[in-house]
């Protein structure tokens, strides 16, 4: 009998990657339906583009590669990449940024390194940095609430702000019906205000935050955190990694809370605002580019956790989901390394 080797993710045979994969895409329903309900159906085309784009990647890399296609395209790793990174950026951002950014994500992140199983980074996330330090017009400009808009955000009316030009006219300001739809995000809004001196209370004031978080945005992370406790449920992931984001983030902010509510939010500002719970469930518990022991998911989350409040609150940008990923999976190897279980019938220390 040979013995297979086999690079991560290692699941059993009774759920393989492809069922791993259809069931993340299952549990990101909720979330996605809130988006599309608070935000318009932009977000409906950036997916479409953004699998498009991926397979038509995928495909054509592993045909270079001379490897099978049909079966790798069936492990449905491509459509999670694509379906994470269409669901983080702007819905009414050009076609070009989704394209670029999933080329990017598949292309150089993942297959670059090997493929499935051997990418260093969260392809996904690496994407929407590249697009956020490419493009930080097209991609701080968000879409209104529907409450909130003056122009709602249906099918038709997205295609041409995406396909169009219009969507250039959207993010200069010079058209002043178009840009009643579009403005900036709660946290990006409230890290602008505490650089020109007012207080959280003064900007919370302002009608794009509600209840304390931004308007839509406590709905959007709920679905995605109702999506999180069913995958949970199921087994896809497991619990430390995630806790440890929840954790670390929810004591930061407390703490700075406590120490200024004048210059610092509250922690359910930063539990449900933002790509918080996406971040928590869905991309960070990515299994290739985490830790791997109990204790070692629990301090990579933690580390996650701490990353997004100390670059939310002193560093330039306001969701700093995507940095404190990446950072954290270039710790994964030292964590690993450092926090190694103990073998089965050793004594600590021996």
């Amino acid at each position: 009998m040979a013995f297979k080797i086999a690079s991560s993710p290692h699941v059993g045979t009774t759920l393989q990657t492809a069922k791993v994969m259809q069931r993340v895409v299952l549990c990101l329903i909720p979330g996605i339906a809130a988006q599309l309900y608070f935000f318009g159906y932009g977000t409906l085309l950036q997916i479409a583009i953004a699998i498009i784009t991926a397979y038509a990647a995928e495909a054509t890399i592993l045909a270079l590669r001379n490897r099978p296609i049909k079966s790798t395209l069936a492990d449905n790793s491509a459509l999670v990449t694509a379906l994470l990174l269409a669901i983080a950026i702007p819905p009414l951002a050009p076609w070009w940024v989704i394209v670029i950014g999933t080329l990017f994500s598949i292309i150089i992140v993942k297959h670059l390194y090997g493929g499935l199983g051997n990418n260093l980074f969260n392809p996904a996330m690496a994407g929407y940095v590249l697009l956020l330090i490419s493009f930080p017009v097209q991609m701080t400009d968000w879409v209104s609430p529907m409450s909130a808009a003056q122009q709602s955000v249906d099918i038709s009316y997205a295609w041409k702000v995406i396909f169009n030009s219009t969507s250039d006219i959207i993010l200069t300001g010079h058209n002043l019906a178009i840009d009643g739809t579009t403005m900036a995000t709660p946290l990006d809004t409230l890290k602008t205000d505490l650089s020109m001196g007012l207080t959280t209370h003064e900007s919370l004031a302002k009608p794009i935050f509600s209840s304390m978080t931004g308007l839509g945005w406590f709905e959007v992370n709920f679905a995605f955190l109702i999506g999180g406790l069913i995958m949970l449920k199921l087994k896809v992931i497991r619990w430390h990694i995630s806790f440890g984001i929840l954790t670390a983030l929810f004591i930061c902010s407390s703490f700075g809370f406590l120490l200024n509510p004048d210059t610092h939010v509250s922690p359910i500002m930063h539990l449900f605002s933002g790509g918080t719970m996406l971040a928590a469930f869905f991309i960070a518990t990515d299994p290739v580019t985490a830790a791997t022991s109990a204790r070692g998911r629990i301090i990579f989350g933690a580390m996650i956790g701490a990353l997004i409040y100390v670059i939310r609150t002193f560093g330039g940008y306001p969701d700093a989901v995507a940095f404190a990923v990446l950072l954290a999976n270039m710790c994964a190897p030292f964590i690993d390394h450092y926090v190694r279980p103990r073998t089965y019938g050793h004594r600590s220390g021996s």
